[in-house]
């Protein structure tokens, strides 16, 4: 599949790209050749490959969960205007 220009200037009209005549010639042949390439993709095969979050066999390492500072929040709410129920109130922003 080959892009005329007129089909460059159209795509960068949709993408709100300002796109110069002599650069139309450049653009079309990139763009045909990221259209070649998807489509030399889509013909892989593909039946029975499950799908990946990551391409490497490997675990996120995650750090414990478990308490590392001592509950403060009386201490914090105690400079607070307003505390209702533990939680801080403010004013209303939107009407």
């Amino acid at each position: 599949m080959s892009l005329t220009s007129e089909q460059v200037r159209q795509i960068a009209h949709l993408a709100r790209l300002e796109l110069k005549p002599e650069t139309e010639a450049v653009y079309a042949k990139q763009l045909t050749d990221i259209f070649e390439m998807v489509g030399q993709l889509s013909k892989a095969k593909t039946e029975g490959v499950a799908p990946m979050a990551h391409p490497l066999e490997m675990s996120q390492r995650l750090r414990p969960d478990a308490v590392t500072e001592a509950d403060r929040r009386e201490i914090f709410q105690a400079h607070a205007p307003a505390v209702e129920g533990g939680l801080y109130l403010v004013p209303k922003v939107i009407e």
